[in-house]
């Protein structure tokens, strides 16, 4: 048990340190970006903030990367220093060493999931409500309740608040939709209740549509009219009122579940929440796997391998499997593959496969 405890030990503080330096780097890097981007709208101290913000989510995308490097810097020290060849000679296998290191990367695992991600959330949120903010005039924005789904469009300063009860998946037609139309001062101008609307080639399409003036007229009902067909100028497109939902990864996992069951109340496809969701609980499996690759390649006495071609190799098959998972992840969003298949089976591959490569390694 001490010695499990000393690999478990050596591993997260090289984990750390791993962390820090590439939280520093992303640092860095973010902030001239956004030095770049916004250095002539907002002071330096808005640009820092907004930095700070993006920094949980920039670290919290390259845990794989940092697990499998804490892990082969691990594996390279312990065989250096010949810690791995006494531990043999005491009696434990390679695989037995490694209960230390894949305990913490549980424990590391489970701690991010349950607890960073919910604080990724939150910074990611704030620093995409920023951006908004600082980019652009607030031209559109979606909210979805128990009372259906609201947006809000804008041009030239004019505002368009949208609501329906429902939609369908691809975010193309409303059903049982309300504009409210807001002049440049905030005063409404213009109320249309529709029983369908469709957003065909920048305009809102309209289906049996009943329009009340609301400036300075005294009675509305005396001069609504009614359409067949009323089209309505638009600046929203299909991607852009998906984008609205914003990322999956802005939610916090104890939050997607109702998350999900509003967008398909709703209408929507929650595809890619669902998606996310599961791949998120994978995450420990995955992790997991990343230590065992490590440990396939540079698990070896210093002596008996080149340490160089070692390295590279389990960092190329990392990427592989980490690029494979997410390519799984996007057919599962585009709905060609189930999506506890997309978010579960790349993990589990990738956790037998390294297990293979370390009893290889162990039993020959």
């Amino acid at each position: 048990m001490t010695l499990h405890f000393y690999f478990a030990r050596r591993f997260l503080k090289f984990f750390l340190a791993i962390a820090l330096v590439f939280a520093l780097f992303f640092f860095l890097v973010d902030l001239v970006e956004q030095l770049r981007k916004f250095g002539e709208q907002v002071s330096f101290g808005q640009v820092l903030h907004m930095t700070l913000l993006n920094l949980p989510g920039g670290t919290y995308t390259i845990l794989p990367l940092v697990t499998i490097l804490a892990a082969i810097s691990l594996c390279i020290s312990l065989a250096r220093s010949s810690e791995l060849v006494v531990s043999r000679a005491a009696g434990r296998s390679g695989l037995a060493a490694l209960m230390g290191p894949v305990g913490v990367a549980l424990v590391i695992s489970g701690l991010a999931v349950g607890m960073f991600n919910p604080i990724v959330a939150a910074t990611s949120k704030r620093a995409a409500d920023l951006e908004q903010e600082w980019d652009s005039n607030g031209d559109s924005v979606l909210s979805i309740g128990s009372e259906g789904l609201w947006l809000r469009q804008g041009a030239e300063g004019a505002q368009t608040v949208i609501r329906a009860s429902r939609t369908n998946p691809d975010a193309s037609v409303l059903y049982d939709v309300s504009f409210v139309a807001y002049a440049p001062d905030g005063t409404p101008k213009r109320r249309i209740i529709a029983a369908r609307a469709q957003l065909d080639a920048g305009d809102w399409v309209l289906s049996n549509a009943k329009a009340w003036p609301l400036g300075d007229t005294a009675n509305p009902e005396q001069t609504a009219e009614t359409y067949t067909e009323l089209r309505l100028p638009s600046n929203l497109t299909q991607d852009g009122i998906r984008d609205r939902f914003g990322q999956p990864s802005a939610i916090p996992i104890w939050e997607l579940p109702s998350f999900i069951h509003g967008l398909e109340e709703a209408g929507f496809s929650a595809r890619r929440h669902i998606v996310w969701l599961q791949s998120e609980l994978a995450q420990p499996v995955f992790l997991v796997a990343m230590v065992l690759v490590a440990a396939g390649f540079t698990m070896r006495p210093a002596r008996l391998a080149n340490t160089g071609l070692s390295v590279l190799a389990a960092v190329m098959l990392g990427f592989g499997l980490y690029y494979v998972r997410n390519f799984a992840q996007i057919l599962g969003e585009n709905g060609q593959l189930n999506p506890l298949l997309a978010a579960w089976v790349p993990p589990v591959a990738a956790l037998l496969l390294a297990l293979g490569l370390v009893l290889q390694m162990e039993e020959g």
